[in-house]
């Protein structure tokens, strides 16, 4: 099928679900800019602070579009073209979207609480436990996952005739490859060093805005220019280090900045990393665009579910937690409550940064897919992605590296070497800014649950670096024992049960209003069968077969988890039913 009609049809699609089953949301909340949001009502000039709305999109946008909704359809795409493109478009409409701006609605009502606060007050005290240990179950394994992934991305080398450069080119530095005898250009390198020069220049643009107020368009130009600048000095200067060796040092980096001021690092690093990101997905649209009109279709198999079957295992439920975040994400639900929630200045720009930044990173998602899908040969897809485990590890970075190099070489001219160079240092930058954001959450947890076990928390709990590196330690030795095609199912299963009991939450919240609640109630069911089904299969077929006993502790253990939500779920849902729980006046949403 022309990849432009593909884009078009999406977007259409996205635009009426924004539209419709959006505005259907709005109602049953019954969203009014009359009522005072957290961020004018408890304003405090720190967290409380009423912005404009491009502001905290951009935020909210920037905080959940990291490496998933890239490397999920990557992956996926094993299985075929159209059931991962069916799969972003249904799950991120009718439960991805929805998550997104329910989470984030009753983050709003509840005062800016956290969804684990929430939870708390839907369903007690063990609802509030629950969520945490889901939550850091969840940070630990994307720690994991996106170590192992980074590590090995930033050691991506690629033959000169796939970047279409010449023997001798003196544009990329290059090696030969020990096993083949290949010239190969250091592409991982050129990633390597860009990450390096955000992170050292970070700290100076975190300065300037938040101690000396510099403007929005100094700031941006000066971010752009430091993005920019550090691809060139990657390009002369690539830093060629092990994957071990990167383990290593990124750990010790999340240790550091997941303790230090938010503005020191995390948010200057996710401020220059926008613009990256930002461009990217504008360059892929306009290369999908041009690649349509040229009459370019999608070379990967429409349907490949036999194969996919065999490399990760069946269609459903192994597809759902592969795509992960470019449908549904419960890692959006920290987001939303915890700092989007207290941002907004009115009830109406909740739709459009809660539901609109969802179907955005689901729009992101399909374009990865229809790069990838269009650009790569299947076989070549299947060696990066799946190769033979004697000639290297999975590593989905490069192939949608390569893949959007190639495309928009094909479309709008842009040189495969600088668009296959731009595509890693856009998912590097974000993967990145990934594992310091969840260690940071990790720390915050932590915290958060020595309060409630102790009623005066020890000294050595107490530490912002003990807790730090709890979350560092787990999740570096879990990286350097297991494969990112190991970890990943769990991370997406351990995700999308988070998800499920954010929507179990909500689904509550809103029953205990007397409000329509089978809209995220039976979002929420599905996702709790599908994650359950996924880790029994998982634990059953593939880690007690290979005696992984780690990753079959983790999957039992959630399982665990994802039951006793579900009993707690029902005991609450069923008290709302036989009349033993009275229902909230909340003057708000009976207004």
């Amino acid at each position: 099928m022309n990849i432009l009609l593909l884009l078009t049809f999406t977007i259409i699609i996205f635009f009426l679900a924004y539209r419709i089953y959006g505005g259907f949301i709005s109602r049953v909340f019954k969203a009014n800019d009359a009522n005072p949001t957290p961020a004018r009502e408890i304003y405090d000039g720190i967290d409380y602070v009423p912005s404009k709305t491009p502001v905290v999109f951009s935020h909210h946008f920037a905080s959940i579009a990291g490496g998933g909704p890239i490397i999920g359809p990557t992956v996926a795409l094993i299985y075929g073209f159209y059931p991962s493109w069916l799969w972003i478009i249904l799950g991120g409409i009718l439960i991805g979207a929805v998550h997104d701006y329910t989470s984030l609605f009753v983050s709003m009502r509840e005062k800016g609480r956290s969804i684990a606060e929430i939870a708390r007050k839907t369903m007690g005290n063990w609802g509030f436990v629950l969520f945490i240990f889901f939550t850091l179950s969840l940070l630990i394994l994307v720690c994991s996952a996106f170590l192992s992934l980074t590590a090995t991305a930033l050691t991506s080398m690629v033959n000169l005739k796939t970047l279409q450069l010449p023997e001798g080119q003196t544009l990329l530095r290059t090696v030969a490859d020990p096993k083949t005898g290949e010239t190969k250009a250091i592409i991982g390198g050129v990633a390597s060093t860009s990450v390096i020069v955000i992170t050292v220049f970070a700290p100076l643009l975190g300065f300037l805005i938040t101690k000396r107020s510099l403007k929005t368009i100094p700031a941006v130009i000066i971010a752009s220019s430091i993005a920019f600048i550090s691809v060139i000095i990657g390009l002369k200067f690539p830093v060629r280090l092990s994957p071990e060796t990167w383990m290593i040092l990124l750990s010790l980096y999340c240790f550091f900045a997941s303790a230090i001021s938010v503005w020191l690092i995390l948010q200057p690093r996710d401020f220059i990393n926008s613009f990256i990101l930002y461009g990217g997905l504008l360059a892929l649209i306009a290369g999908i665009i041009m690649g349509g009109l040229k009459g370019i279709n999608i070379s990967a198999p429409a349907l490949n579910v036999a194969e996919g079957h065999s490399k990760l295992g069946p269609l459903w439920p192994i597809l759902f937690i592969t795509v992960a975040c470019g449908a549904i994400s419960g890692f959006h639900s920290l987001v939303a409550g915890g700092t989007t929630s207290k941002q907004i200045q009115k009830e109406s720009d909740a739709k459009r940064i809660g539901y609109g930044a969802m179907l955005l990173e689901s729009l992101l998602a399909v374009s990865v897919l229809i790069a990838v899908g269009a650009a790569l040969t299947f076989s070549e897809y299947s060696n990066i992605v799946f190769p033979d485990p004697k000639a290297g590890k999975s590593n989905p970075v490069l192939a949608f590296s390569l893949g959007t190099g190639l495309l928009l070489d094909k479309t709008i001219g842009i040189p495969v070497y600088m668009g296959t160079i731009f595509g890693i240092v856009m998912v590097e930058g974000f993967l990145a800014t990934t594992l310091d954001t969840s260690v940071r959450l990790g720390r915050y947890l932590l915290e958060e649950l020595w309060k409630v076990i102790f009623k005066k928390t020890p000294g050595l709990l107490g530490s912002k670096y003990f807790n730090a590196a709890i979350i560092v330690i787990a999740s570096l030795l879990l990286a350097y024992k297991q494969g990112f095609l190991l970890v990943w199912p769990v991370f997406g299963s351990a995700n999308q049960l988070l998800a499920s009991l954010a929507l179990i939450a909500v689904s509550l919240w809103l029953t205990g209003r007397a409000r329509k609640s089978l809209f995220t109630l039976l979002p929420a069911a599905f996702m709790l069968i599908t994650t359950i089904v996924s880790l029994l299969y998982l634990t059953i077929t593939k880690y007690l077969p290979s005696h992984n006993q780690v990753l079959t502790g983790i999957s039992v253990f959630l399982i665990i988890l994802a039951s006793c939500v579900s009993v707690l779920a029902w005991k609450n849902l069923f008290s709302y039913m036989n009349g033993s729980r009275e229902v909230v006046k909340d003057p708000l949403i009976n207004n």
